[in-house]
């Protein structure tokens, strides 16, 4: 333990405005699965390199840092309840939600602002986190505003 006081990192980071992504992957049945990831951010351009941090505690931590490829989907201003339901343990986050399997074979939610798919580069642990690079290998973009994270709360704003 640092002895520096969680609530106050909390605090600190939370002054940082992200962006909100859900992870999305196959696992070894072929059932796609997913969580919400809003600690995501590029990392190189040559190679085209993005890293998540995932909790090892996190449900699907085994299968996120296990897999060979996975998909970032970015959401949009109008998506907070699928990052709530990506949030949520329950067995198939997939029930009932508008989604693709992507000619790479990742999960892609329907509507999301962008999609990056990877295959896995690397993995670094860090403290209570599996920081994962994902090398960029294929993605899309669609026309909207990203779904923001700031505070502890969720927030859409113009952007040109």
């Amino acid at each position: 333990m640092s002895g520096f006081d969680p609530a106050r990192f909390r605090e600190l980071c939370g002054r940082y405005v992200t962006g909100v992504t859900v992870a999305t992957a196959m696992d070894s049945s072929g059932r796609p699965v997913g969580m919400t990831v809003n600690s995501f951010t590029s990392v190189s351009l040559a190679p085209p390199l993005v890293s998540m941090s995932i909790d090892q505690s996190a449900e699907l931590f085994d299968l996120l840092t296990a897999t060979p490829r996975f998909a970032l989907n970015v959401l949009q201003h109008d998506q907070e309840g699928l990052s709530r339901w990506f949030a949520d343990a329950r067995l198939d986050r997939f029930a009932g939600i508008g989604f693709r399997i992507s000619p790479r074979g990742n999960p892609v939610l329907d509507g999301a602002l962008a999609v990056i798919e990877c295959e896995t580069h690397a993995q670094f642990r860090a403290g209570d986190h599996t920081i994962v690079i994902g090398k960029v290998v294929d993605g899309q973009t669609h026309s909207g505003r990203p779904l923001l994270y700031y505070r502890g709360g969720y927030h859409d704003t113009e952007l040109g």
